[in-house]
């Protein structure tokens, strides 16, 4: 599988899907297109999720601040960080590649 195929044309709604996983561990790709989270929706997740994101842009809200992320930017998410997705490029496609552990 190309992390760059099999993307719909247009997005209603985020799309998500698991490219590998056992029981420790679950890799996804996701795919935005000027998604966001709702204002008053946090992530507050069990797990540890590492994003890479590999082509578009996004903006992560934490509590206390704010990450700007373009291709190439990762960061490590703590399990139990809340946090949400500010915003994402509404002119390309955002491809993350998000990894759940622990």
């Amino acid at each position: 599988m190309n992390l760059f195929e099999n993307i719909p044309e247009h997005l209603a709604e985020e799309l998500t899907e698991v490219l590998a996983e056992s029981s420790h561990v679950r890799i996804e790709r996701i795919v935005s297109e000027g998604h966001a989270s709702q204002e008053d929706f946090w992530y507050d997740q069990e797990q540890n999720e590492w994003v890479l994101l590999v082509s578009g842009s996004a903006v992560l809200e934490f509590e206390d601040h704010t990450i700007e992320m373009n291709p190439g930017d990762q960061v490590l998410i703590p399990a139990h960080q809340k946090h949400r997705v500010a915003s994402t490029s509404k002119t390309e496609k955002t491809i993350w590649l998000a990894v759940f552990y622990g």
